[in-house]
């Protein structure tokens, strides 16, 4: 089973079936917004 993880906030955001155990990194709904400065 695979896991992927938000880089930002490392909250899990979901898991899938893989054949190996991995984990992957992408970016939840929260912290992709982009920010205005």
């Amino acid at each position: 089973m695979g896991t992927i993880v938000c880089q930002d906030c490392q909250k899990v955001i979901e898991h899938y079936e893989n054949e190996k155990v991995s984990t992957l990194y992408s970016t939840c709904p929260t912290c992709n917004k982009p920010e205005k400065k």
